[in-house]
């Protein structure tokens, strides 16, 4: 019998997410770090961040664990201690870069919408506390999933592979880490987007019609400065959380069917339609760890300058680099 049709996709859409996905962080990184973009030094650091987040999920989701099963199931990264390491890593680092989204959307929020605490909040020492304090944050609320997973099967008496304890879904302790792990990661980070894109929004519509108002040329000046600033802004903040907000979409609702239906996370029958609809998820939500350089290339003219020059030239920036 052949493999399940999710499967099949599965072992051809990661190896292309990883190769894809991993130089466009790695040149992302680059890019963002040289300073060239026209973009604050804070907006710069959020930027990053992110980046770094979802090349380090790259490599511990996509190659270390999904194409690690899928071609190389017998390798020492599936011994069970070493499997359960890899998946809470991967955990760490989606989480990280799931909270330094929402980090981001409420830096715009607070630099667009509050221009007296701008000054203040939009920092680069408060942007690296914020960073610290959310991989922190990542790595606290990840630590108990190591104790999660039991071996899937003894070879020799050597533990292979990871599976959920059943007790993950009887023991009070484990519900309520469940639960905790529900709420926090996706679903608050996915309200809070959703409502921070909202209000930014609703401003800088507001705003721009006040300017407009009170310029009283809204047919001779439509390329007035201040409302073009805010509207790559907006194109910018939109484009990066509202691709968040459609490919996290189904995982969060599978999120919210294992609290209330007769549901596992991980179950290994693939022919039911839950396990395709959480593989499916997970999929769409692995493509968001390599979108935001296709962002900024699509959104931002000098981030595009940028990347023709280190397409065109890659060895003579790396050479001016190291020196």
């Amino acid at each position: 019998m052949g493999k399940p049709v999710i499967i099949q996709i599965e072992n051809i859409y990661y190896p292309i997410l990883a190769i894809v996905g991993v130089p466009a962080n790695l040149i992302t990184i680059f890019i963002l770090s040289r300073g060239k973009c026209g973009l604050s030094k804070c907006f710069t650091r959020y930027l990053v961040a992110m980046a770094a987040a979802d090349l380090m999920f790259l490599i511990f989701d996509v190659i270390l664990f999904e194409i690690k099963d899928a071609y190389f199931p017998y390798s020492f990264l599936n011994f069970t201690p070493i499997c359960s390491l890899i998946i809470t890593l991967l955990f760490i680092f989606s989480d990280c870069s799931v909270w330094l989204t929402v980090a981001f959307t409420f830096d715009r929020f607070i630099a667009i919408c509050y221009q007296t605490l701008r000054t203040k909040y939009c920092t680069e020492k408060t942007v690296t506390l914020v960073i610290t304090v959310v991989c922190l944050f990542s790595i606290l609320e990840n630590v108990p999933l190591y104790f999660v997973f039991e071996p899937r099967e003894i070879i020799d008496n050597v533990p292979w592979s990871c599976s959920v304890k059943s007790s993950f879904y009887t023991l009070p302790m484990w519900v309520a880490f469940l639960w905790l792990e529900t709420i926090l990661s996706p679903i608050v980070p996915f309200v809070l987007i959703v409502l921070l894109n909202a209000m930014t929004i609703r401003h800088i519509v507001l705003a721009n019609r006040v300017r407009s108002s009170l310029r009283g040329n809204k047919v001779q000046n439509p390329t007035d400065p201040e409302v073009e600033n805010r509207r790559k802004s907006i194109i910018l903040l939109l484009a990066i959380s509202g691709s968040f907000i459609l490919l996290w979409m189904v995982n969060v609702i599978v999120f919210i069917c294992v609290q209330f239906v007769d549901a596992q996370f991980l179950d290994a029958n693939y022919t039911d339609s839950f396990t395709i609809a959480e593989q499916s998820g997970y999929m769409l939500s692995c493509l968001s760890a390599c979108t935001n350089t296709f962002i900024y290339a699509v959104s931002q003219n000098k981030f595009r300058e940028e990347l023709k020059i280190v397409i065109k030239h890659p060895l003579a920036l790396i050479t001016n680099l190291i020196k």
